[in-house]
């Protein structure tokens, strides 16, 4: 089908706004700018990058399925100290494998969350915890965000109490005459 045959097919109403479009060229024009294609694989591709990825092999889990949930609870506690950011269920780090491996032995042997959780803590520390305990020596770490979170609220009333005592409201500036006469144009044409 050609390009001026196919506005044949169109509402009146349609090839008139065509028509009266600004600019030369065809309705049929492509605009530049990515593809629906294009769009859709990045989406598919931003979705994969948001799930988390799961680093426990097959090999490593446990046949019980309530032993093995218990696994995964402990492995989402612990930190791989090789990525630092992940817990040994997300890292596909060689020690996270290894601890993986140590908290099922342990949890096969008989041994309940809170004695896995401390014979990982007693042998590799506790920043191997994903969620140190409130302590003493932690604290800061704990009062850290309420700390930021008060120093910015105290930062903004002082800025609005200065703003107050020195009579800075701010104020509309009068439109020019330029821009008076465009809003007046813009006015008349909604009005028709």
């Amino acid at each position: 089908m050609a390009a001026g045959s196919s506005s044949a097919l169109l509402p009146s109403s349609f090839r008139r706004a065509i028509e009266e479009r600004p600019g030369k060229g065809s309705a049929c024009q492509r605009q530049p700018g990515p593809s629906i294609r294009t769009l859709f694989a990045f989406a598919v591709l931003a979705l994969q990058l948001m799930c988390p990825v799961q680093a426990v092999e097959p090999g490593e889990m446990l046949k019980d399925p309530r032993l093995e949930a218990r696994a995964r609870h402990i492995s989402q506690e612990l930190r791989c100290l090789v990525c630092q950011n992940q817990s040994i269920d997300d890292s596909s780090a060689e020690l996270a494998q290894d601890l993986r491996i140590l908290v099922r032995e342990r949890l096969a042997a008989g041994d309940s969350d809170a004695a896995v959780l401390a014979f990982v803590e007693a042998r590799y520390g506790e920043f191997v915890l994903l969620r140190p305990r409130l302590a003493p020596h932690t604290l800061l770490l704990w009062l850290t965000p309420l700390l930021l979170l008060g120093g910015a609220a105290v930062a903004l009333v002082r800025r609005s109490r200065e703003r107050m005592r020195a009579g800075e409201e701010p104020q509309a500036q009068p439109l020019s005459p330029a821009e008076r006469q465009r809003l007046d144009e813009l006015l008349k044409r909604q009005q028709r």
